[in-house]
């Protein structure tokens, strides 16, 4: 059945997929975002159900009473922590968008989240061209905790007509396993993630990063170029020997390729944090927020743009998200000036 028979006014409710289902959800993703959705397992039905046959993928379905999938989110891992997911992948029929079906959804898989996988954390990218997605996440008590500059580029947005250049996106959290842990503050951010930490649900043992700290152990990092987004993100483990050079070989290939925002996270217990950030801010990084239960420990988003930040498109429903756009474009302006 094509998106276009999918009769209107149906009754629905929330479930997790079933097989029968992988069709219909793939329909979906093509009648909002045409063949070119970049994540190819949402638009190739045998792949979306050996995913979450394996649990790689835990999709929540809108289904109506005749069988029509008509709203598809789900859980997945993108954060270095296996216990750590990511909410997102959701969509939902044109005729349907009036019941707040994504956000029965999303909160499907908040339950799967706390209650069947017992995860740490839940997170999401709450996109600043609308305040739709923000106050959705709001309405599940989650919070923001960072934001990515220019996260997505225009194209993602092409068939809604929705943004005029790239989207930047907060990060936002739901804590589900709270565990207190010491971390290390590096200088330059003292100020943003003492006042992060205190929207924090679990305490932690707030130490100051060392920036002269001997590094003896070997660098342990890994970076993801995403072609479409042109985006690159690189996950320090280990902050050690070679750091510069390696970060340095990870970015020409990603400018090679036509990437134009790079992102690094840093682990908060790692002795060499403080280090890493000195050195980050002399290469044009900047400040971008808290991530927390990221390595298990708590992380830090580092990120910089070749092009400069379309500020005045972001649209921010919350306080939260002020505070952090302020502590963003602050550090992003000392960054440059330093440079």
């Amino acid at each position: 059945m094509s998106d276009t028979d999918i009769q209107p006014g149906q009754p629905w409710e929330i479930d997790s997929m079933r097989p029968e289902d992988a069709e219909g959800v793939c329909n979906l993703f093509r009648s909002v975002y045409g063949e070119d959705y970049p994540i190819k397992t949402y638009v190739r039905p045998e792949e979306l159900i050996r995913e979450n046959e394996a649990g790689r993928v835990i999709s929540s379905v809108a289904r109506t009473e005749n069988g029509d999938v008509v709203g598809h989110n789900a859980l997945f891992h993108s954060a270095p922590s296996m216990q750590v997911f990511e909410s997102g992948s959701g969509v939902v029929h044109r005729a349907y968008r009036q019941g707040n079906i994504f956000v029965h959804l999303v909160a499907h898989g908040q339950r799967l989240a706390k209650e069947e996988i017992q995860a740490a954390a839940i997170w999401g990218e709450p996109v600043l061209n609308h305040d739709f997605s923000q106050k959705m996440c709001r309405s599940l008590d989650w919070h923001s905790f960072a934001l990515e500059v220019d996260l997505m580029p225009a194209a993602a947005y092409t068939k809604e007509r929705s943004a005029p250049g790239r989207v930047s996106t907060l990060m936002d959290f739901l804590v589900l396993n709270p565990r207190p842990h010491r971390v290390l503050l590096p200088a330059a951010y003292k100020d943003q993630l003492q006042t992060l930490y205190s929207h924090l649900p679990a305490d932690r043992d707030l130490g100051a990063a060392d920036s002269d700290f001997n590094l003896e152990e070997k660098t342990h990092l890994n970076s993801q170029i995403f072609s479409f987004a042109q985006v690159v993100r690189t996950a320090v483990h280990r902050v050690g020997t070679e750091f510069q050079e390696l970060l340095g070989r990870k970015e020409k290939e990603a400018q090679d390729q036509g990437v134009e925002v790079f992102q690094v996270w840093l682990k908060l217990t790692d002795p060499g944090v403080g280090r890493a950030v000195d050195f980050l801010r002399t290469q044009g990084y900047f400040f971008g927020g808290l991530l927390t239960r990221w390595f298990d420990d708590d992380g830090l988003l580092m990120q910089k743009t070749l092009t400069h930040p379309r500020w005045d498109d972001m649209r921010i429903a919350f306080d939260q998200g002020h505070m952090l756009a302020d502590m963003v474009r602050e550090d992003r302006e000392v960054v440059m000036r330093k440079g």
